[in-house]
């Protein structure tokens, strides 16, 4: 693809000179240049219910003085927009002499493709598909009043110029599969829902083995459900499932655990490095380098190579993910977690793929060791403090577990608790890692990115769970 620099209206030394300019008494700062495309397509009731395609270039000039960001982003690659962005930016800078801190260190690495996922299939071979799974699911099961089908695709091309004439650049393409099914019994209805996605083309995710499989998971979800009996309520001890429900451990522990929240201290974790955080046995990484996966990065948006960064280790409490301006303030070295939505905004620090690595149970033998408690094999929404690290997690699929045996469905139980309490609750640790299938969204100050999650099985120790049993 065309170098962006190159696209502005005004040649590559002008933007350049204009960037040193700028950052000229800065600590630190960026020219930021995006260019994204993006396809998404709904099939709903049968039919189609959303196509779109979108495409949007544009910069971001950020200067930093101490704490202070000065930012300017336009729509444009223009000589015109660049000047007065410039003009907004350095007016942080006004009567500040700081020092512009030294690049970003290490090689780039490539660990997705660059090809634009949107090229193919065509659309009308993606409807088709869309139709394809419909019927399947509609002929496969006469419970079916509903289905959701979303088929999504991006590219996303970057780079980062500094004011020392540093660039770097990514290509990054990103897609998504996702199903949701309602089943009915009477007046009685139920939803399941399935995804899939990753850095790569559409071509694995619309294979008919894969398709039919988050189809058959999603409908086979909302079939468990519509037999499931009203959750009980009070204190259990529970067993986690791997995968997707490490979307917990990234709400009520990941967010507690990024630089910024730290810095100020509004973190449960402020001022806890060396301290016992969790239960022994316990390890957790934020890797950004995993080849293809959905929260993976070749550089985050401030040109920092992307890293696997142990944040808990044993338990203990030993390092933090950060950007690069609260690295500077907090003594650290960025650890390649700044990431911003667009350019339109400003990076922060920010997770890429979160997980509880593996330990020496299986997940057969985690279960067995409950004698009267909830399997949580699922989640859906959920709600976090970060200060105080209290949390409530929807479930959406989940088991009684009676004499160590996986018993009835159940329905309508929350999960409720504190990050931080929660994971000195974690009494067994399965040998079966896995992240999520690559749907993740996460949302912080409004700005939403792609994300991976994952654990293995777990066994936590006198959980509250809400319930609806009467």
């Amino acid at each position: 693809m065309k170098p962006l620099i190159d696209q502005f209206d005004v040649s590559s030394e002008t933007v350049e000179r204009i960037v040193k300019e700028t950052l000229a008494h800065a600590d630190d700062g960026e020219l930021y240049i995006e260019y994204h495309e993006s396809e998404s397509l709904v099939f709903d009731n049968g039919r189609l219910n959303t196509g779109a395609f979108h495409q949007d270039c544009g910069f971001g000039l950020r200067a930093i003085a101490g704490e202070a960001d000065g930012y300017a982003h336009a729509g444009e690659l223009s000589l015109a927009a660049l000047q007065r962005a410039s003009d907004s930016a350095s007016a942080v800078t006004k009567g500040y002499s700081g020092n512009y801190t030294a690049a970003p260190q290490g090689k780039k690495q490539r660990i997705y493709g660059e090809t634009s996922p949107l090229a193919q299939p065509s659309f009308e071979q993606k409807v088709k598909l869309l139709q394809k799974i419909d019927a399947y699911l509609r002929e496969k099961e006469e419970k079916v009043r509903q289905i959701t089908i979303s088929l999504a695709g991006s590219l996303q091309q970057v780079e980062i110029l500094r004011a020392d004439g540093h660039l770097v650049s990514d290509i990054r393409p990103l897609v998504r599969l996702s199903i949701a099914v309602i089943v009915g019994h009477g007046n009685q209805l139920e939803n399941g829902f399935y995804g899939c996605g990753g850095r790569k083309s559409f071509e694995t995710f619309i294979a008919e083995e894969n398709w039919r499989h988050v189809a058959n998971e999603a409908l086979r979800q909302a079939l468990v459900n519509l037999e499931a009996e009203a959750a009980p309520a009070g204190s259990f001890d529970i067993v986690l499932a791997s995968g997707w429900p490490g979307v917990m451990l990234h709400e009520a522990v990941g967010h507690g655990l990024e630089g910024d929240f730290n810095r100020k201290k509004t973190s449960a974790f402020a001022g806890l490095l060396g301290e016992q955080v969790a239960a022994k046995g316990i390890t957790v990484i934020d890797d950004g380098t995993m080849p293809e996966r959905r929260g993976s990065l070749n550089i985050d948006d401030e040109g920092t190579p992307s890293g696997c960064n142990v944040l808990i280790e044993d338990g203990k409490l030993i390092g933090y993910m950060q950007d690069r301006l609260n690295a500077r303030l907090m003594g650290m070295k960025s650890t390649g977690n700044g990431r911003r939505e667009s350019y339109a905004s400003v990076p922060m620090p920010r997770m890429t793929n979160t997980m509880i690595l593996g330990g020496d149970k299986s997940p057969e033998e985690i279960i067995s060791s409950v004698k009267n408690g909830i399997y949580c094999v699922s989640f859906g929404g959920g709600q976090v403090d970060i200060t105080s690290g209290k949390f409530v997690f929807e479930c959406t699929e989940a088991y009684r577990i009676e004499n160590g045996n996986i018993g009835n469905p159940i329905k309508g139980a929350t999960l409720i608790g504190n990050g931080p309490d929660a994971m000195h609750r974690i009494t067994m640790v399965g040998s079966d890692l896995s992240l999520d299938n690559g749907i993740g969204m996460c949302s912080k100050a409004g700005q939403s990115i792609p994300v991976g999650v994952g654990q293995p099985h777990l066994r936590m120790n006198e959980m509250i769970i809400g319930g609806t049993e009467t």
